[in-house]
């Protein structure tokens, strides 16, 4: 490329490698020579593989160099450089697509510009830690088998597409591609395969084919490639290659008959296209793979392949069958890797992944760091599960970031979107009673709730938000230059992108569904820090997400602490909205991170002290059974539980006896009995936390009816307690217990206003509840309390299509209900453009701006 520079009409020579093979009169013609881009850190790895070399030798810093072009080979000084972090897996195609591309081109405009303005440096290259290494053919591509697991990695991912990395197998020459590091030391279950020179056999698993080091360490490579063109997946080096065939529809016999006259305009040699014929031994090259790929995609726009698609079935029987499941949805899923804990429970064999769950794949945490989560029925360790860090963090939002900018996700049909959603419903449904277990294994959940909330509603959010993804749309707005001028005002709602979750440990897997449904639903794809004591289930879901088939980062699930991995999501550029449930203290800290580190969205559900008031005209029965329900379903782990009730003084004593009945009915125990009503609290530092509660409300002066104290019996149970006589000023009347503590206070018969001032004392503002028989009070309380969700007659009675949410310092935003979905509004006015016209007049498309839908 020759641009001009200051006044010369062809001042500047901006070339791409190889300029050992331009005479030196071309370099030096323009008036301030040449500069060239160079894929690596100069002086380290001049040459022609530059990028191959930076992977095979494992460097953990890339990057490229712009430098002055002399008469020897990528030695010039250079002009300025540009580094990155090479990630453990990337290959010469992810790192070019991260980085060498897009900062190049920048850079390259970056020194362009120094020198037009004089200010371009010329430092002379050191010749301390210079390498230049050949370039790579498929002759010195040749795998030595004696190195380590690290090495080999390094060598077939440096190598790989091309020109690919081969071993001699059963007397063959095979290609390898697609290898990943296994760092998860699980046994590898499959059919040895015997590779000469290699320190142990090979195998052949489900996942692919594990390949060893001298080390003893492993590595998994997904594809293979033979001498004759042909590609299979790993996993199916021993299969006959002959599935059970699809039949097609009249409609998929028209598709193939297209696909056989474009197989013959590209095989033009070949006579007659018959189902056995071979696309590359009738002598397809790569750039009809990548014809015949585009081919596809203009007649079938579902059916996405890769050119590696073309190379596993490539005879035109195969390659229709491999089309019609693709478009069927049925084509095979990459096999998903998951090193389970399993445990025999509640009389069915129960398997938990225990690791992070990143781009579509189980892994450790970096360094390998776990902790222990806790049964809280006994107090024993479940098993050791992966404790994220921050570069952890980032690999997530970078593995997010890509699939809701590049990948499938974000292409994708809103129906098709849908459609997954649903099938990762109906696996949450097929696996229910499993998610249930590991609920009330981790959370100390009672099964039969944990069956019919915890996963029962976390099902129903899922299907309820897949059936929104094709209906969330914006509208035309008539403004007042409509007419005579032709405009068109109109506004339409895209996905926001990257959005954190934060979730506690009271309903772990119902609070992911609530925040990650509405998320995927709107197209954005989702980083998600589950609480760091009850990480199980949201594990568990990431394996039936992958096996439903959401493409790689749409999920990506990160066990960790809050202040390391919710800090870091925070705070972290890419993610553009947070989502958290937890303390107003904490959320406090997050809305003030997430605004100082690029003013992300943010929704909060925080704290609460919902009033409950019962006046003497109410259904008593009912009153006593929904009033222990406000208090004590989920063991009082409840965000909208009553954080005090107000009972009518002429009725007070007479409830409080019913009340203290009924509690003494419960049963206390193990959750995963069906009798248990009462199981154990969540962890042990929120039992101290219920001890010291009761001993503050005793000590203040309110009366200990019943409970108040620990179970005597391994585990963190607590007992459902009683307090009566509560006065306003107490701290048990302001703070929220978060437990089976119910706050009894009683007012005069006839001041509604009064106890409805009561009521609202508080800085909170997320549920409250009245119970009367009385339709017009009913209506006047639940108008004048402060809450985000008022419960007449009834109590905890949620659903998926009504919104959720608070006021005051209980936090803003709303989850469930239609106008959840995490979308940006984004308005278009079209100016001078008739309606008949817009396919022609591109340009008269005209951002007007860009706001956030409120939620």
């Amino acid at each position: 490329m020759v641009l001009p520079c200051s006044s010369s009409p062809a001042g500047l020579n901006v070339l791409p490698f190889c300029s050992q093979f331009i005479p030196m009169e071309v370099i030096d013609h323009p008036k301030h020579g040449s500069i060239i881009y160079h894929p690596s850190l100069l002086p380290r790895h001049r040459g022609a593989s530059a990028i191959n070399w930076t992977l095979i030798h494992g460097d953990k810093k890339g990057g490229f160099t712009v430098f002055w072009a002399d008469d020897g080979l990528d030695t010039g000084p250079i002009l300025l450089q540009r580094d990155c972090d090479v990630e453990p897996n990337d290959t010469v195609n992810t790192i070019y697509k991260r980085f060498l591309f897009p900062e190049g081109v920048k850079g390259t405009v970056e020194a362009v510009r120094l020198i037009a303005e004089g200010k371009a440096p010329r430092i002379s290259q050191p010749e301390e830690g210079a390498t230049y290494e050949c370039i790579q053919k498929k002759d010195n591509a040749k795998i030595d088998w004696n190195q380590s697991a690290e090495a080999l990695h390094n060598w077939i991912r440096g190598n790989d597409k091309v020109p690919g990395a081969w071993a001699e197998v059963e007397g063959q020459k095979v290609t390898f591609y697609g290898s990943t590091l296994v760092d998860n030391g699980s046994i590898a279950i499959g059919q040895p395969l015997q590779i000469p020179g290699a320190s142990r056999a090979a195998t052949v698993t489900r996942a692919g084919l594990l390949l060893y080091g001298n080390d003893s360490k492993a590595l998994l490579v997904k594809n293979l490639q033979f001498e004759d063109g042909k590609m299979i997946a790993a996993a199916q080096y021993f299969a006959s290659g002959s599935s059970a065939a699809v039949e097609l529809t009249e409609e998929e016999k028209s598709f193939a008959e297209q696909m056989r006259t474009v197989w013959q305009s590209i095989l033009n040699n070949v006579s007659q296209i018959e189902d056995s014929t071979d696309f590359f031994k009738s002598g397809a090259a790569s750039m009809d793979v990548v014809r015949l790929v585009e081919e596809v995609k203009l007649r079938a726009s579902n059916c996405q392949l890769q050119n590696e698609d073309v190379y596993m079935n490539c005879t035109f029987q195969d390659f229709i069958q491999m089309c019609v499941r693709k478009l069927r949805g049925e084509d095979d899923e990459e096999e998903l890797l998951v090193d389970y804990v399993e445990k025999n429970i509640n009389n069915m064999s129960v398997k938990m992944p225990h690791q992070l769950f990143i781009n579509g794949e189980f892994v450790d945490a970096e360094g390998g760091k776990t902790y222990k989560t806790i049964n809280p029925t006994d107090g024993t360790a479940i098993c050791d599960v992966s404790l994220a860090q921050i570069s952890d963090v980032d690999r997530a939002v970078a593995a997010a970031k890509e699939a809701f900018e590049e990948g499938e996700w974000g292409k994708m049909n809103p129906r098709d979107r849908g459609r997954l959603i649903y099938k990762l419903a109906d696996l949450m449904e097929q696996h229910q009673e499993e998610l249930a277990t590991i609920e009330a294994m981790d959370s100390g959940a009672v099964y039969t709730l944990a069956l019919k909330t915890h996963v029962g509603m976390s099902i129903q959010t899922f299907r309820y938000f897949a059936g929104w993804c094709d209906k969330i749309q914006g509208s035309t707005i008539p403004i007042n230059q409509a007419r005579p001028n032709r405009n068109l005002t109109f506004t339409k709602k895209e996905p926001i992108g990257v959005c954190a979750i934060v979730i506690p440990w009271n309903y772990p897997l119902m609070m992911l569904a609530w925040k990650t449904a509405a998320c995927l639903a709107a197209g954005n794809t989702v980083v998600l820090k589950p609480a760091q004591v009850t990480p199980l289930t949201a594990l568990k879901f990431a394996e039936l997400a992958a096996r439903a088939g959401l493409p790689k980062g749409v999920v990506n699930i990160l066990p960790g602490s809050g202040a390391l991995v919710g800090q870091r999501l925070s705070d972290h550029p890419d993610i553009h909205k947070l989502a958290f449930t937890g303390s107003t203290e904490i959320g406090k800290h997050i809305m003030k991170s997430c605004a100082v580190s690029n003013v992300k969205k943010v929704s909060l559900e925080l704290g609460g002290k919902s009033p409950l008031i019962i006046f003497s005209d109410c259904d008593m029965d009912k009153a006593v059974r929904m009033g222990m329900s406000s208090v004590f379903f989920n063991k009082g782990e409840n965000c909208i539980a009553a954080g005090r009730l107000f009972v009518e003084d002429n009725i007070h004593d007479h409830f409080v006896k019913r009340v203290v009945e009924e509690v003494k009915k419960m049963k206390i125990g193990d959750p995963l009995d069906r009798a248990t009503d009462h199981g154990p609290q969540n962890h042990k530092a929120h039992l101290d936390k219920l001890v010291e509660y009761c001993q503050i409300g005793i000590k203040e002066g309110a009366t200990l009816v019943c409970g108040g104290k620990q179970v005597q019996r391994p585990g963190f149970f607590f007992e459902p307690t009683v307090f009566t006589d509560v006065q306003d000023h107490m701290y048990i009347a302001v703070e929220e217990s978060f437990g089976p503590i119910m706050i009894l206070s009683k007012f005069k018969s006839g001041e509604v206003d009064n106890v409805l001032r009561r009521a609202n004392a508080t800085e909170f503002g997320l549920a409250s509840g009245v119970f009367t028989r009385d339709i017009s009070k009913a209506l006047y309380v639940s108008e004048k309390l402060n809450a985000g969700t008022v419960f007449v007659n009834t109590y905890n009675k949620t659903d998926v299509a009504s919104p959720f949410g608070g006021f005051k310092q209980s936090g803003f935003g709303k989850d469930l209900g239609k106008k959840t979905c995490c979308c940006y509004y984004v308005a278009v006015v079209l100016y001078s453009c008739p309606v008949k016209e817009m396919a022609l007049h591109k340009d008269t498309f005209r951002p007007l701006r860009v706001e956030q839908a409120t939620s």
